[in-house]
């Protein structure tokens, strides 16, 4: 019976390129294969998560025991990913791109996900830069006549993709009339176009895996990207893939992750931001021993990120996968030296504890960033491409070590409270207009660090959060007030009044952006994703 795929997107320039009949029928027959999968695995993570709730409890896998206990380990990587020092991340957005492969990392993550939008636009224009960048044939002409080329004098970084989480749709691109997986459509129209064309070159197809929370789910990617390599002619293994752990079910199976995908694994990425977004929203009505500070109070020294990073480095190297360490999210400024050489030596001692304790490389968001972890794994590698023989045989994580949100130091303030709000009203004005990657007071934000905020609100609300006392606070509303929703509402209001009072900006977005804000953190019933609800509003 004959697969009807229909394209309802709007016109992207060069999609011709991209949406072949043959690239389609690619997609489609993934779709086909896995999405009721993938459908399943979604519904088994509400029916987790309800578990969860009941229960305030999460541990390690009894039925996979023998998994941790087993003698195994992944291939060992490919060569042009034995060496990962410095990781820079940003989306598939022709100039961003550039000045990424420009920068001198190891390694780009050409983020389709959260560094991005689900605009038909980003997606379809995505694959044209991935295309252009496997090929070496990337530019890029402004309007005002500058021009942005890919340098020659030396190697560029590998190119490693990060499709979309499992659980966003991809409306635009439908089989059979429903709409399709948004990861099979990211995944496998880069395999299509790319994966043969990069083997030639001597490197592969790789990904990074966002938002996994459990083996069943990296087992799902597994049967995917066998099923791909088939289909397309290249040999088994070819797919080699990294997994973001982001969420906090995922720490509890990390090596039962590795196992699942044993074949195509090379590590493992200590995605720090959506991990405070998973336990906030895993243990959100679990009392007020799993509410955590002010956002900026929550640092990787914390007991609970500790442990998560160190059981990360430990997985990793006892089963021959790199580990690879957590975004550095500043943006360099010259307007302030003084408080840039404080910011730059916060960031050169969040990479010295990430070397320290055994990590193979690390995220930056900025290339002016690069420099600093260069030469800080440099320091620590003395060498060698990497750490996988330092095999951490001092860790040894509990349940309770990883679940002790109650021990990170820090307060619940307004200022926290109104960072929160201020930094997700401006960060979805960006994403609804397209752009997912956005410098807001010095910092990178995208995706994840806007689910902190708005996740964190909701939570203070729900748990009935009292604003810590602060002798500095000048504002309207008295530290020692209840977090309630009248009070997010009027500080909502607020600082929209704010950002509505600067020069040139777009009332409407800022509007919608404020509305929707309002939808995600302040529902009775918590939005799993704000990107879904987001979704809902674009074209």
């Amino acid at each position: 019976m004959a697969v009807e795929v229909s394209v309802v997107g709007p016109d992207v320039p060069r999609s011709e390129e991209v949406l072949t009949p043959e690239a389609l029928a690619f997609v489609a027959e993934l779709q086909q294969r896995f999405g009721e999968r993938r459908e399943q695995l979604l519904t088994a993570r509400a029916v987790r998560r309800e578990h969860i709730a009941a229960t305030g409890q999460l541990d390690f896998l009894p039925e996979t025991t023998d998994v941790r206990a087993g003698n195994w380990t992944v291939p060992a990587p490919p060569a042009d990913l034995t060496d990962r020092r410095v990781e820079i991340t940003g989306p598939t957005e022709p100039k961003m791109a550039i000045n990424a492969l420009n920068c001198g990392a190891q390694v780009w993550l050409a983020d389709l996900e959260d560094a991005n939008t689900p605009h038909w636009r980003n997606v379809v224009g995505g694959q044209v830069v991935l295309a252009d960048a496997v090929r070496r044939c990337l530019g890029f002409d402004t309007a005002d006549g500058r021009t942005y080329r890919l340098r020659t004098d030396r190697p560029l970084p590998v190119i490693v993709p990060r499709p979309l989480g499992w659980h966003l749709p991809e409306r635009h691109l439908l089989v059979d009339g429903q709409s399709s997986v948004g990861a099979l459509v990211d995944a496998g129209l880069y395999l299509f176009h790319n994966a043969a064309e990069l083997l030639s070159r001597g490197s592969g197809p790789y990904f990074y895996l966002p938002k996994l929370e459990g083996h069943l789910e990296a087992r799902l990617w597994a049967e995917v990207f066998t099923a791909a390599e088939e289909s397309l002619g290249i040999p088994h293994g070819s797919i080699r893939v990294t997994m973001l752990i982001e969420t906090i079910t995922a720490a509890f199976e990390m090596e039962e992750m590795l196992y699942e995908l044993r074949d195509h694994a090379t590590g493992l990425n200590a995605g720090r931001w959506d991990y405070l977004f998973s336990v906030i929203k895993n243990f959100r009505d679990a009392g007020a021993s799993y509410v955590l500070p002010d956002r900026s109070a929550v640092t990787m020294a914390a007991p609970m990120m500790r442990a998560y990073t160190d059981q990360l480095v430990s997985v990793c190297h006892r089963r021959g996968a790199m580990a690879i360490g957590g975004m550095a999210a500043l943006i360099p400024s010259r307007r302030d030296p003084e408080a840039n050489e404080r910011a730059l030596a916060g960031v050169r001692a969040d990479k010295e504890r990430e070397a320290g304790d055994g990590f193979d490389g690390s995220w930056v968001a900025h290339p002016d960033l690069v420099s600093i972890c260069q030469e800080v794994f440099d320091a620590h590698l003395d060498g060698a491409p990497n750490q996988l023989t330092r095999l951490r045989d001092d860790v040894s994580v509990t349940a309770e070590q990883l679940l002790d949100v109650g021990s990170v130091p820090g307060r619940r303030t307004e200022a926290g409270l109104r960072a929160n709000i201020e930094v997700a009203i401006r960060y979805l004005t960006a994403w609804l207009g397209g752009n997912g990657a956005v410098g807001i007071h010095g910092l990178m934000e995208d995706a994840a660090t806007a689910e902190i905020s708005r996740s964190q609100v909701w939570q203070w609300i729900a748990a009935g959060v009292d604003l810590d006392v602060v002798e500095s606070d000048a504002s309207d509303h008295r530290a020692g007030d209840t977090v309630t929703r009248e009070l997010v509402r009027r500080v909502a209001d607020e600082e929209l009044t704010k950002i509505l009072a600067e020069p040139d900006v777009d009332t409407d977005a800022l509007r919608r952006a404020h509305g929707l804000f309002a939808e995600v953190a302040l529902a009775e019933d918590f939005p799993e994703f704000l990107t879904l609800p987001a979704y809902d509003l674009i074209d």
